[in-house]
């Protein structure tokens, strides 16, 4: 078990270390320089470069698909962005494409029931807009004190981490357009 103390004195003797290396003349281009050269995951199968989904920034990514089917996703060390690194959730890329556990069809649980049952995607894409417009319809508010608001208190969107920008983007239309004021993005790692 380390020891507070341990742990302080291990910190700086690391940061010194760094410090003297940058500052003393230590040349780190070829390290640097052979590591993006390394792949840990020698993959065979055609490469084909593309950029991460997750937000905004862009990150270059290579994806190595074999056969049909992707076998990797990396960070591209040819990209000004990220250099050939990636966040969290760039890195775990692969698994919105290749996931065995990921759901594919719908599933819905009627009120008060126990039972999960599988309905057609058009099924529950207009049960969806059908609430939607009811709940609209009920709490829509134009005027408020003699001023136009038009807003829908009773409504409020979360949008997600996995989703792209632009989805993104096209999503906060939407809702704008609905009158929802609670407009959440979780894309934060």
């Amino acid at each position: 078990m380390i020891t507070r103390r341990d742990f302080l004195k291990r910190t700086g003797a690391t940061a010194i270390g760094l410090t003297l290396a940058s500052v003393g003349g230590i040349n780190l281009k070829p390290v640097k320089a052979q590591v993006t050269k390394i792949k840990l995951h020698a993959k065979q199968g055609r490469q084909v470069p593309s950029v991460c989904p997750y937000c905004a920034i862009g990150c270059g990514t290579i994806i190595t698909e074999s056969e049909g089917k992707i076998v990797h996703i990396e960070g591209n060390p040819d990209s000004p962005i990220n250099l050939g690194s990636l966040c969290p959730k760039g890195a775990a890329n692969l698994q919105l494409a290749v996931n065995e556990k990921r759901q594919t069809k719908v599933l819905y649980r009627a009120p008060y029931g126990t039972e999960w049952e599988e309905k057609p995607l058009e099924w529950a894409m207009e049960q969806i807009a059908q609430r939607i417009k009811k709940d609209r319809d009920a709490h829509f508010i134009h005027k408020q004190d003699g001023k136009k608001v038009n807003v829908n208190p009773a409504l409020a969107s979360l949008g997600g981490s996995t989703l792209e920008n632009e989805w993104n983007y096209i999503h906060l239309k939407l809702m704008r357009a609905l009158g929802v004021v609670n407009i959440e993005n979780h894309a934060r790692i």
